[in-house]
């Protein structure tokens, strides 16, 4: 998830194990602890775009990094206050579980989390877009309300609980309609009598109202768009070939057996400008419901200086970014074109 919900989280997480003996100390060590797993996004300034992305939501956020970690922060804050309200114990807990919800909540999404590191399985359900609104504001707004009260009065307990059950409602909300979702789309498969072998469904950005599925075919891969506020039920299917020909030799070279790997083999080839771009399709398109071959995460493979094959992720156009989620919106309240 985004920045600012794990920070949500992290301080509710911190509220509900020692708020009462801390006060907003807890809320303040909760956020920066549920802040710490997504601290592997700096080895960007280190390594390259592929690296980076292979690293990201890797030994951070894993169970071990928890466990190793929590005793180690909780000693450095006991040092820092040195009283008798919370021991080195208490800060612990609070840091273990502010540190282990960060990924549990990571792994609804679709990049999802290495929980299980060293093993390289990614625990990855896919039924939240890393920022959704209806899952975050409410969550904060019942974790302000919980600072402006002492921390022994009643109100201050009850109102963390509303945030974490809220959210956690919704959470559960959002696996129901990815269930929804996903008959919908097997019915629509079914019934346009098209073969495939194996569907993925997944929340657009911002919303669990529009939902997206990436469905491989013998030679292709199609995407649909489906949301709870259309009036029909008929899904239009767009069609990219996988054109994993175009590789060429390439295809031996141990850069594509990661790249392939990071994608889970849902991948297209692209050929634009005499440039090859390798689409990871997990993601989805910028721009929904288009059949041109833009996707939010893309390499440009090319052989360095040196010979050497090298992906360089693509840039994007920070500039379409508003029609861009205009169309989305538009497309959410169930409007096609």
């Amino acid at each position: 998830m985004d920045s600012l919900t794990q920070i949500v989280l992290g301080a509710a997480v911190g509220e509900a194990v020692l708020g009462r003996k801390v006060g907003n100390k807890a809320i303040l060590w909760g956020a920066i602890a549920g802040t710490i797993p997504d601290l592997d996004v700096l080895t960007k300034f280190f390594v390259d775009d592929l690296t980076a992305n292979e690293l990201h939501r890797g030994f951070s956020h894993s169970i071990l990094f928890s466990i190793l970690a929590a005793p180690i922060f909780g000693w450095m804050i006991s040092k820092i206050y040195q009283n008798k309200d919370a021991n080195w114990k208490d800060w612990s807990k609070l840091m273990f579980w502010g540190l282990f919800t960060h990924p549990i909540l990571d792994a609804f999404t679709t990049w999802g989390t290495q929980l299980f590191w060293p093993f390289e399985y990614r625990v990855s359900f896919k039924n939240i877009f890393v920022v959704d609104p209806l899952y975050t504001i409410p969550f904060l707004i019942f974790v302000i309300l919980a600072m402006f009260y002492k921390r022994t009065h009643p109100k201050r307990k009850k109102f963390n609980l509303f945030g974490l059950y809220i959210s956690t409602t919704y959470m559960i909300i959002t696996l129901v309609l990815k269930w929804y979702t996903y008959n919908v789309f097997q019915t629509n498969l079914e019934n346009q009598h098209i073969s495939y072998k194996e569907i993925q469904t997944k929340p657009t950005p911002l919303n669990s109202i529009l939902w997206a599925a990436n469905v491989e075919t013998e030679n292709s891969f199609l995407i649909a768009y489906y949301s709870l506020l259309e009036k029909d039920d008929t899904i239009t299917f767009l069609e990219f070939k996988k054109n994993h020909h175009l590789l060429g030799k390439m295809k031996n070279d141990p850069l594509l057996s990661r790249l392939i790997k990071l994608s889970k083999g849902c991948y297209t080839i692209e050929k634009n400008d005499n440039k090859l771009f390798f689409n990871d399709l997990r993601f989805g398109q910028l721009n929904v419901g288009n059949d041109t071959n833009r996707f939010v995460y893309s390499y440009e493979l090319f052989y360095n200086d040196k010979g050497i094959l090298t992906a360089k992720e693509r840039e994007r156009n920070m500039e379409e970014v508003a029609p861009l989620l205009k169309k989305l919106f538009k497309r959410v309240l169930g409007y096609k074109s």
